[in-house]
């Protein structure tokens, strides 16, 4: 292309290189802006595109690449919803998000119908379809909540949860509503139209999660798995409307199906949350707010007198289902204003409705003109509801979003509820880094950003094969964490005994967990056990991890807890527990906890106030424990709480843990775990550690430095 045809240009504009990068200087800016002036960005990509689309200055088209791109950022935004929720809270919550999908489904749908019905001369089947329109909402805030680490929160689960609900719903009764205007139900569509939805759920549901965790067992390299997660978000999309349905709820379902496969704090996450969030998303918002016109407010007060009572239906329904919700499950004034706002946005199933209706047209007048399901009127008041709503979504989402992240921050700063975690990761063979920089991510606190160091131990006499080996393994292993976004501090010693480098670093750092890979060929050799017994152990105060790993953390379905009786009254017992809890958070996977009857029900009361999944089976002898982790089936794993000898949990069967490993489980991921036995390196509350009372106090602990 010339430079002068470069100049010679006419709106809109076509040049591709020009069109991209007014894009991208509109997603620049709108951030860095509009945060100055306390606007969320969102709003500020859709009043954006608005004044360049072809109804504002026509600067730029909604020409197919900005629909593919958007399209794509709408599909994003649900399969982060599904990818992003806790599943264990989404269980434990299920029946309030059927109360909410249910409640934030009909109120709007009732207000609307009647609106349609009694004050617009709908016909029934219009109204219908005009009242559906209000029950679905777009989690158009969804992303803005997120990034303040609050996505966690009960509310948002309840949320999220009623979103596939109702969305589900509304696109039924959008299915149902064509299939009626078209004369063609009866029983074979009822028939079809289930069937159809219950293949594609089963088939998104327990079969990618197969093909999923197959994949990432075969392959590492990172931008295949990226690659693999867009393939599956477009491919449940695309089954989703072979089902009769809306590819919304696809890649709602596609984020449930890989939930378990991409841990929370991986690089994976990283990489799929940053993508959508710099671009796909805002091309979505900046696609949306193309749609909108606000001459056509001006020429009809027919268009306002529907655009008003859109409104009214949609807002005031969503924001009375929202106190209907708060008022049943007792949530917080700040949580039911957060429902308020995640659910008042409407746009994508709105959207989709609107254009589906007003293409379908019933007859012809006497004059030629079309009458259709959905007319001009109703097309033109649904871009000004997706203004208004998405602008009280933004506004009231980031307000209470806000004040709840203030208010976790506050009671997590408060008292003695922070417990302090240095976590020292001990290289020594490269084929161990990545899994143990993975692990060493999963098991920290939430809030703990910097405190995560690698160490080399170099021998004295500096040879400089040994040098360069170190710095190959650190710059991995800081490599590999910074596609998380979390720093490690890398960190050489030179010394002629490698235990005794260790053990200097941890009095120098203070650190509370060592982290001690093993290699896959060798497993639990004789000689490491020499030195783990007689070297690593021999600190006190410092939680020992042994991690022995065949396969990708993420692919681990269920985790088998061995803990030996009494393991309770040691010293550093719920600091390692909370490793077992983080696990748990951040991978998803489910906990089967083996322990006395006693243990198991300190650990009952502790997950009323931080829950995960977790099954509970009293183990009477610790050989029963043994007996489980040798059958251990494909997918599972092993973690053990051990004791070193002169504890009061130790047994003599733990000396033979080794072998046992070595023999049954060397194809398989085990982790040991030797909580220390004295306190004076953890700031940690001083319990008296026969006396265990405040269990309610404990998992308020655990649940607040996961947050």
């Amino acid at each position: 292309m010339t430079l002068l045809s470069i100049h010679n240009l006419s709106l809109p504009i076509e040049d591709p290189v020009l069109k991209f990068l007014l894009v991208l200087i509109i997603i620049l800016a709108a951030p860095l802006l509009l945060n100055k002036i306390k606007v969320p960005h969102l709003l500020g990509l859709i009043i954006a595109g608005a004044v360049i689309g072809p109804n504002g200055f026509n600067v730029l088209s909604r020409d197919s690449s900005i629909v593919v791109t958007g399209t794509t950022g709408l599909l994003y935004i649900m399969f982060l919803a599904g990818l992003e929720i806790d599943m264990g809270d989404f269980k434990k919550n299920k029946w309030k998000s059927l109360t909410f999908g249910l409640y934030t489904f009909t109120v709007p749908f009732v207000l609307g119908y009647l609106g349609g019905i009694y004050i617009l001369d709908f016909s029934v089947l219009t109204s219908i379809l005009f009242a559906s329109l209000f029950s679905s909402h777009t989690l158009i805030a969804y992303p803005l909540v997120s990034k303040l680490g609050i996505a966690k929160n009960p509310a948002i689960n309840i949320t999220v949860g009623g979103t596939m609900i109702t969305d589900v719903l509304a696109l039924l009764v959008l299915a149902i509503i064509v299939g009626m205007s078209q004369g063609d139900v009866g029983t074979e569509f009822w028939v079809k139209l289930s069937a159809s939805f219950i293949i594609f759920a089963l088939v998104v549901l327990l079969i990618f999660p197969i093909i999923g965790r197959w994949f990432f067992k075969k392959v590492d390299d990172k931008i295949s798995q990226y690659i693999f997660v867009l393939v599956m978000i477009y491919l449940a999309a695309l089954l989703a409307e072979f089902a009769g349905v809306e590819a919304i709820i696809g890649a709602f379902f596609a984020g449930l199906a890989l939930n378990r496969l991409i841990p929370h704090t991986s690089s994976l996450m990283n990489r799929v949350e940053f993508v959508g969030n710099a671009i796909f998303i805002p091309f979505f918002l900046i696609s949306v707010g193309m749609l909108i016109d606000f001459k056509v407010f001006f020429k009809s007060w027919e268009t306002l007198e529907v655009a008003a009572i859109m409104l009214v239906a949609s807002i005031g329904g969503k924001y009375l289902s929202a106190v209907a919700t708060q008022k049943t499950f007792r949530l917080t004034k700040d949580e039911g204003k957060l429902v308020f706002g995640l659910s008042s946005a409407s746009a994508a199933a709105t959207l989709a409705s609107v254009m589906v209706g007003y293409n379908i047209i019933l007859s012809e007048t006497e004059t030629g003109e079309p009458i259709r399901l959905l007319n001009e009127h109703v097309l033109n008041g649904s871009i000004l509801l997706i203004l208004v709503s998405c602008t009280i979504s933004s506004f009231v989402s980031m307000s209470s979003a806000q004040k709840i992240a203030e208010q976790d921050n506050e009671e997590t700063v408060s008292g003695n509820s922070h417990e302090r975690e240095n976590i020292l990761l001990a290289l020594n063979h490269e084929a161990t880094v990545e899994r143990m920089v993975n692990l060493g991510i999963l098991i920290k606190a939430h809030s703990n950003t910097e405190n995560l160091f690698a160490l080399n131990v170099i021998n004295e006499d500096k040879n400089e094969s040994s040098v360069k080996n170190a710095e190959k393994l650190l710059h991995h292993a800081t490599d590999t964490a910074a596609a998380a976004d979390v720093k490690v501090q890398s960190l050489k010693r030179y010394d002629n005994d490698v235990i005794n480098g260790i053990n200097n670093v941890i009095k120098e750092q203070n650190i509370t967990d060592l982290i001690i890979g093993l290699e896959d060929e060798k497993g639990f050799s004789p000689s490491f056990a020499y030195n783990l017994y007689n070297g690593y152990l021999q600190s006190d105060d410092v939680n020992v991890l042994v991690y022995h790993a065949a396969q990708p953390l993420s692919t681990i379905k269920k985790y088998a807890v061995m803990i030996p009786e009494k393991a309770h009254k040691e010293a550093g017992f719920f600091h390692a527990l909370l490793r077992v809890w983080n696990i748990a958070r951040n991978s998803g996977a489910t906990i089967t906890f083996y322990a006395s009857e006693e243990i198991i029900d300190i650990l009952q009361r502790i997950i009323k106030k931080a829950n995960i999944e977790a099954e509970f089976i009293i183990m009477n002898t610790w050989k029963d424990g043994e007996n489980t982790a040798i059958q251990l089936k494909d997918n599972e794993a092993l973690i053990t709480f051990m004791a070193k000898k002169g504890m009061r949990s130790y047994i003599p069967q733990m000396r033979l843990i080794p072998e046992l490993l070595n023999r049954y489980l060397n194809d398989k991921n085990y982790l040991l775990i030797f909580p220390f036995s004295e306190f004076d390196n953890v700031n940690s509350e001083k319990r008296s550690v026969g006396n265990h009372d405040d269990f309610i106090e404990i998992g308020n602990i655990i649940k607040k430095i996961f947050r």
